[in-house]
């Protein structure tokens, strides 16, 4: 009985070093880290948060992410857009909440697209009757390219701009604070 009894306690401990050990096991990173874009101005504050694809050599707009099609405006979630207050994005006014972020890339222009649709991997769920607002902005060239997508707020004066960025691609989306 004495044995059996060792027996078993030796096997359950081994059991447990062996699930520890397995749990301890470092994660992989995700190739398209998540990140987040932040601006406060007084009582409110703006919070984006998004995954970072890398160009990789590829060719993005227009192939990778094609024209005319809703896109995720990033990789893996879709990206959210959190505003603690009421806020006018491209003149717009957009309650205070949570929503998906979306666009459309084009060749000359993107269309802006805030939706109430949370939670979704992707823009495979996407339903554009759930869209709050949705909008065309213009496209610039930048001079360098950059190889992770990026998302940043830049703030002069009175005038917040949204900005996307990826390859040589920019958008600017205009942001008021009420």
């Amino acid at each position: 009985m004495r044995k059996r009894t060792l027996f078993f306690s030796l096997f359950l401990a081994m059991i447990l070093v062996v699930k520890t050990m397995v749990a301890q096991e470092a994660l992989e990173p995700r190739p398209s880290p998540m990140a987040v874009a932040i601006i406060k101005f007084e009582d409110t504050y703006v919070k984006i948060v998004y995954s970072r694809p890398h160009k990789k050599g590829r060719e993005i707009f227009g192939v990778l992410e094609s024209y005319g099609k809703v896109w995720r405006t990033g990789a893996n979630e879709a990206t959210e857009i959190t505003c603690t207050r009421d806020i006018k994005i491209n003149g717009k006014k957009l309650l205070a909440g949570t929503y998906s972020f979306f666009s459309i890339p084009q060749e000359e222009n993107w269309t802006i697209i805030i939706n109430s649709g949370l939670g979704q991997w992707g823009a495979y769920q996407y339903n554009q009757e759930l869209d709050v607002m949705r909008f065309e902005v213009p496209i610039e060239q930048t001079k360098v390219p950059y190889e992770p997508f990026t998302i940043e707020f830049v703030q002069e004066a009175e005038n917040t701009n949204l900005l996307l960025m990826w390859d040589k691609t920019k958008v600017s989306v205009p942001i008021e604070f009420l």
